[in-house]
């Protein structure tokens, strides 16, 4: 899709939100370690631009946000606190040069038509760090998922970009940050159930994880009649038990942060 082939919704990704976005922020709220993590990561700048912004999940409050939104569902779903979002897309910002201290985007690269223009874009936009929260496609086979639905994770792998890629679109100084995925973690991407594998039976906890959406109802049927019957007869537990106390997961989630260069 091109920066210009959005649909009827305004999502100008290859997800179309207007059919899998309605529960979005009810399923995706901010992880607290994540935005611990991102705020370290923005440092001191005082004035941040958010794109592929959505719900608005991860906007500081304590700074002034700028969000850029391409999808009318998920502008719609931003809470009255927040500042309405700019209908736009990462491959053409409507700002200046150097216009924010900081740029960030959080589960949205893997979406964008141009992900190297998109990139440049924030880079362009931003005088301080740049702040990419992404997974890392080499990675997603550390969670159980590829054993009971691998379609799903050769998707997600597909449509991840490499973090060489991030890095190159970026520029400047980069330095990229594993970000350790707790066993309570509120932002429910799929890895959030790496302990509590019951979740993703729920069909609108699969809904808000766009991956599913790209494959056909007969590998949804299949993940919940083996992960249900592999639930009661204990062989989930059996193999993947130690999870569920497992305090931390180790996946593939990370940021990528570039500086400027000096």
């Amino acid at each position: 899709m091109t920066p210009s082939a959005r649909t009827p919704d305004g999502s100008a990704g290859d997800a179309d939100y207007a059919t899998i976005g309605g529960g979005y922020a009810r399923y995706r709220q901010p992880e607290p370690a994540f935005e611990a993590a991102i705020a370290a990561a923005l440092g001191d700048a005082a004035t941040v631009l958010n794109v592929g912004a959505g719900a608005g999940s991860y906007e500081p409050r304590d700074r002034t946000v700028t969000a850029v939104e391409p999808s009318a569902s998920m502008r719609a779903q931003r809470p009255p606190d927040l500042v309405p979002a700019v209908d736009a897309t990462a491959e053409a910002l409507p700002f200046g040069d150097d216009a924010f201290d900081a740029a960030m985007t959080t589960f949205s690269v893997h979406q964008w038509a141009d992900l190297a223009g998109g990139l440049r874009e924030l880079r362009r936009v931003a005088a301080g760090p740049v702040v990419v929260m992404t997974c890392d496609p080499a990675l997603l086979d550390r969670f159980w998922l590829h054993e009971y639905a691998p379609e799903v994770i050769a998707t997600e792998a597909a449509r991840y970009p490499s973090l060489d890629r991030v890095a190159a679109g970026l520029g400047g100084r980069v330095e990229v940050i594993g970000l350790p995925v707790p066993l309570g973690c509120v932002d429910r991407f799929g890895e959030a159930y790496y302990g509590r594998p019951e979740g993703l039976l729920d069909p609108e906890a699969r809904r808000a994880n766009s991956a599913w959406s790209f494959v056909g109802p007969e590998v949804q049927e299949r993940f919940t009649d083996r992960l249900g019957g592999d639930l009661v007869s204990g062989q989930w537990d059996r193999r993947y038990g130690h999870l569920r106390t497992q305090p931390t997961f180790d996946g593939s989630l990370v940021l990528v942060v570039s500086r400027p260069s000096d």
